[in-house]
Order: structure tokens, then C-alpha cells, then sequence
């Protein structure tokens, strides 16, 4: 695995965690993007490496990128024990480590939408995918929990890294169409999928959703020593009231994602 000068929050909370209850997000894409066992298939932003395994497990000759180095040793742990072949790669969306018109298949759950330049990224994408390929995206969408849960913790956080827009732009197939129609690429499919999740009380849901957030836990030390890390906890905690259902005892939260594939043009 080759070693990017990149460390960041995502590796400070315990992101594995949230990674297994996103891992059907990881299967729809890997299904949308059919995957054959003759494919080049690029997992951007792979994370723990869900959509990365999988593709490797049909068959397909992988490479999977992130920039956060303590999740690639999670993901390539992960291959190890599947005896999935992939080439791990730690360098960032927007100078990817493929050459031009490389992969079959580009994927990215819930990862190239946190691109610091979004225009750059979609451009990085279209570069590595080939002519006849597709490129099949997970994204948060607009007023979904994911961008509330961001905006609830940003009283807390410092400022996030300057961006063209928030992520979850990419959950917006307008958008999409904007940032890759200069590529000459355009949204073949899109549709809005939810993914729930269950817990067994909302002080349970907070603290899982909290844990499992990097950017919060790498200031819990900061937070805790100015007595504002339990106002944090109560803000997520009041986000769950709000967003989520309690049924038969159980509390329910509903995540919603747009799952789009993109192509070239069809040439008339």
C-alpha cells in the first residue's frame, strides 16, 4: 500500500462501526454499477473498503483509494482475512492514481462528495473512467439526516476545510449534471433510496452516531475541558428525537441517499 501525506479526523472516531451499517449502500452501488469479473473497477474514498471487497469478490481487478491511512489498514485487514485481491492506494480524490480511461467501473460511497474542490473531483473521475464505463455515486442528499447531523455538530467543530459547497451538493442530480456535463458525461439513472437504521434508544443512537464521527471525537478533549462535549452529545440526542421513529420499543432512523450512475454521452 503506498503512503499519501494525508491524516485526517475520519480515522478518529471509530468510523468501522458506521462502515458495517453502510455496507448494503455499498451493495446497491456495487449492483447499479454491474460489475463484471473482466472490469478495472476504482473504489474512491473506499474507506473500510465495502465496495472495494465486493467488486473484488466478483472478480474484478480492484484499486481503492482514500486518503485516510488508519481506514486503508482497516480495509486491507479486512481484504486479508477475504483473501479479496485489491491494490490499496492512499492518496486523495483529486489526483487519483490511475492513468486515463483506466477503469470499467468508478464507484464512491458516501466519499468523493467530501472533495474539497467539486469540479476537480468530478473532472479526476471522469479522467480515470473508460469511454464505453460508468461512474455509479452514493451521496447524502439535501435536508437528509447526514447534513442535519453536520449542521447540529458545527456549533461544536471547528471550521471544515474551505470546499466548493457542502457534500451533500452531490446528492442533487441537478448538480451532478453540472459538474460532469463539461466532461462530457451526464446522469443516466438516479434515484433516492433510504437506508434505516435501529437502535435501541435515542441516548443508544446518539452515542453511536457521536462515536462514530471522527470530526467530533478528535475535539472531545477540547470540548470536554471547556464542559461543552455533553451540550454536543445532547444535540445529537435532540437531532434523533426529531428525525427518528420509535417502533415496537425501538427507535428508528432513516438516512436517505441518491444512488446515480453517470456515463458519456450516447453518441446519436
Amino acid at each position: 500500500m503506498s503512503q499519501h501525506p494525508y491524516v485526517t479526523t475520519w480515522g478518529a472516531g471509530e468510523y468501522r462501526l458506521m462502515a458495517e451499517r453502510l455496507a448494503p449502500v455499498a451493495e446497491a452501488a456495487v449492483q447499479a454499477a454491474e460489475v463484471k469479473s473482466n472490469h478495472r473497477v476504482l473504489d474512491v474514498a473506499t474507506g473500510t473498503g465495502n465496495a472495494a471487497l465486493l467488486a473484488a469478490d466478483l472478480g474484478a481487478e480492484v484499486v481503492a483509494v482514500d486518503f485516510e491511512p488508519a481506514l486503508l489498514q482497516i480495509a486491507q485487514s479486512r481484504a486479508t482475512e477475504s483473501a479479496a485481491s485489491v491494490r490499496w492506494e492512499n492518496a486523495d480524490v483529486e489526483t487519483l492514481p490511475v492513468p486515463d480511461a483506466w477503469a470499467n467501473v468508478v464507484i464512491s460511497v458516501f466519499g468523493v462528495m467530501y472533495a474539497a474542490d467539486h469540479v476537480r473531483a468530478a473532472r479526476e473521475l471522469a479522467r480515470c473512467v473508460a469511454t464505453d464505463g460508468r461512474i455509479v455515486l452514493a451521496s447524502w442528499v439535501p435536508g437528509g439526516f447526514m447534513p442535519a447531523m453536520g449542521q447540529a455538530l458545527g456549533e461544536f467543530l471547528p471550521p471544515p476545510p474551505a470546499s466548493s459547497g457542502p457534500p451533500s451538493r452531490w446528492g442533487d442530480p441537478s448538480v451532478l449534471g453540472e459538474l460532469f456535463g463539461p466532461t462530457g458525461m451526464f446522469v443516466r439513472t438516479h434515484s433516492t433510496q433510504n437506508l434505516t437504521m435501529v437502535f435501541d434508544s435515542e441516548v443508544h443512537a446518539a452515542d453511536f452516531l457521536v462515536r462514530t464521527a471522527g470530526n467530533a471525537m478528535a475535539e472531545r478533549e477540547r470540548l470536554t475541558e471547556q464542559g461543552r462535549w455533553s451540550d454536543l452529545h445532547a444535540a445529537v440526542q435532540s437531532l434523533v428525537a426529531a428525525r427518528s421513529q420509535q417502533i415496537n420499543g425501538q427507535h428508528r432512523i432513516d438516512f436517505q441517499y441518491l444512488l446515480a450512475t453517470i456515463a458519456p454521452a450516447e453518441e446519436s
